[in-house]
């Protein structure tokens, strides 16, 4: 994992698209903005772990896989 420590204002460029930049630190709560072509999905973990999840039900349950068969 790479670390950084950056202050309000300072950001972070990724793969010369994806700019994240720190907009606010309250307390232990921290504001980002992330500016990225509509292309590149941008999920919170979370939201993206119960994706995650629901896709590998998908897979494993196999009446899904049967009714994909048919297009």
């Amino acid at each position: 994992m790479l670390v950084f420590s950056r202050k309000p204002g300072d950001a972070i460029v990724v793969n010369n698209e994806v700019e994240i930049k720190i907009l606010e630190v309250k307390g232990d709560q921290v504001k980002i903005g992330i500016e990225a072509p509509k292309s590149v999905p941008i999920y919170r973990k979370e939201i993206f772990s119960q994706i995650k999840e629901e896709n590998e039900k998908a897979i494993s349950d196999s009446s899904v896989l049967e009714k994909l068969k048919g297009f």
